[in-house]
């Protein structure tokens, strides 16, 4: 059996001595030299779903012997308990690692290309604050810390990758002529694109919205003072208490902190991207 699985390798054009080339292998190959042109943040993500989903259920298979029928088995199941855009990326995962051993004669086929992503569980619905709850959300946080960033992403609609990468040095508060404004054209994506071309654009600002950044152009003169030594001086308009740039997990927990001071509200229901979907609701 041995020597009839040799001959096939060969007749195949394998490279002789890969019987014991398994799928953990082609995985690690494939996150160790095949994501050098990815962001930190994605190389992260793509490691964290093959540690805990595709070398526990996978790693072991021999790559020559898996086949198309174990693949949607393993799909099923993830579905069972996963959104199908979760699915979808681990899947991603897989093909990925796959296609790198077999551009490197590793393997004859890819199995994985010939399978189907299953309808997975339905994700977490996103929703709108009422205008009512826009009110009490824009009066209410007013003594927190993240309140100025609530009124800019509530009444402008900015995403909240763009806010985090927001400079002052584009934030016009006192313009000579015209409306005072903001510009968006960075994010804290790769590269600091913005999701579109069509998303660099000028955004004019509301009165509440330039009282609010007033404010917090005094809260940060504040934190830099308490600071010390400790400051980074990041030009950034939402920090840290430290002037460092805020992450998606600072503003979750932040944006969590201040509706707790809003009646009615549950915290743990609101994200972050929600506040601009109330801006194009209202």
């Amino acid at each position: 059996n041995k020597l009839r699985d040799l001959l096939r390798d060969q007749a195949d054009g394998l490279t002789a001595g890969v019987t014991g080339y398994t799928l953990r292998h082609a995985v690690e190959d494939w996150l160790t030299h095949g994501l050098g042109r990815q962001s930190a943040a994605t190389v992260t993500k793509y490691r964290h779903l093959c540690a805990k989903h595709v070398l526990p259920a996978l790693g072991a298979w021999k790559l020559r012997d898996l086949s198309a029928a174990e693949v949607d088995q393993w799909l099923a199941e993830l579905s069972l308990s996963h959104s199908t855009r979760t699915v979808q990326e681990i899947r991603a995962c897989l093909n990925r690692s796959v296609k790198r051993a077999m551009a490197r004669d590793k393997v004859k086929r890819n199995v994985v290309e010939l399978t189907e992503v299953p309808t997975g569980q339905a994700g977490r619905r996103s929703k709108s604050l009422s205008a009512e709850q826009a009110d009490d959300v824009l009066t209410k946080t007013a003594p927190d810390r993240l309140h100025a960033y609530i009124v800019v992403s509530l009444l402008t609609g900015a995403r909240t990758e763009e806010l985090r990468a927001l400079g002052w040095e584009h934030v016009a508060l006192d313009a000579v002529s015209g409306l005072p404004y903001l510009e968006m054209s960075r994010s804290v994506r790769a590269l600091g694109d913005t999701e579109t071309r069509e998303s660099r654009r000028t955004l004019a600002l509301a009165s509440l919205c330039v009282d609010a950044l007033r404010v917090q152009r005094v809260q940060q003169a504040k934190d830099q003072l308490a600071a010390g030594e400790r400051w980074t001086e990041t030009g950034l308009v939402f920090t840290t208490r430290l002037g460092t740039g805020m992450n998606a997990a600072n503003v979750r927990r932040d944006l969590r902190r201040a509706l707790a001071l809003v009646p009615g509200l549950d915290p743990a229901d609101w994200t972050p991207r929600e506040l601009r979907h109330s801006f194009v609701s209202l």
